[in-house]
């Protein structure tokens, strides 16, 4: 027991810490405590998460829920998240019963790591290490997002996406480009429209295609 709450304090310190280093606006350890609703969700996720595996009936739930109407964030208590998470804002999030988040991860506000139907089983989003998903983005179903992956601001992600990636649009696709500031974050101003781009790419190739007639 003692060794468990050691862990659970070690990782609500880290949990604080990122804050620090992902937030500018952070000034203060009270300002931090008392006014990021991402941390307070969290830190009850955690109590939930842990009495949900010593197999505490509905009180979980009763936390998660309490907890949803305080911050605006549902994160269900059989979710597994690992350290150093932060939830930028907060409000809207939703992170589904069969979620898998890995460390380092950084979501923003309206976020929804959901399922796709009624199907039993692993139904939600696989998340690898030192993933951020913009404000708004939707990851739905049993899919796995590669490590390092940065996913846009609304988009709408339902196939497995590698490693290294910057996913962007409804539905979501690759940019091969990245758009990562020096300190790993998403550059959202500075991301494409992909159709855009699909389009130009086009347009290219149809003048290659005219040059190539012209010269035959």
């Amino acid at each position: 027991m003692i060794n468990t709450l050691k862990r659970g304090i070690t990782k609500v310190k880290e949990d604080i810490k990122v804050i620090y280093d992902k937030d500018p606006a952070a000034n203060n350890i009270l300002e931090v405590l008392f006014c990021y609703p991402g941390l307070h969700a969290l830190i009850a996720y955690r109590l939930a998460h842990k009495l949900y595996k010593w197999r505490i009936p509905l009180i979980p739930r009763v936390i998660s829920y309490i907890t949803r109407i305080i911050t605006g964030i549902e994160i269900h208590p059989a979710a597994k998240i690992g350290r150093r998470f932060f939830i930028d804002h907060g409000e809207g999030v939703v992170i589904g019963e069969t979620t898998e988040i890995g460390d380092d991860v950084l979501i923003y506000q309206q976020v929804t790591l959901g399922g796709t139907g009624k199907e039993h089983g692993k139904r939600h989003p696989t998340i690898a290490n030192n993933v951020v998903i913009g404000a708004g983005a939707k990851v739905l179903g049993n899919i796995t997002i590669g490590k390092n992956t940065r996913i846009g601001a609304g988009s709408v992600v339902v196939e497995d996406v590698g490693e290294n990636c910057t996913v962007v649009g409804v539905p979501g696709r690759v940019v091969q480009r990245h758009f990562i500031d020096e300190n790993g974050v998403l550059s959202h101003n500075r991301i494409p429209d992909p159709i855009r781009c699909e389009l130009n790419r086009l347009k290219y190739e149809v003048q290659e295609l005219a040059k190539i007639v012209e010269n035959s």
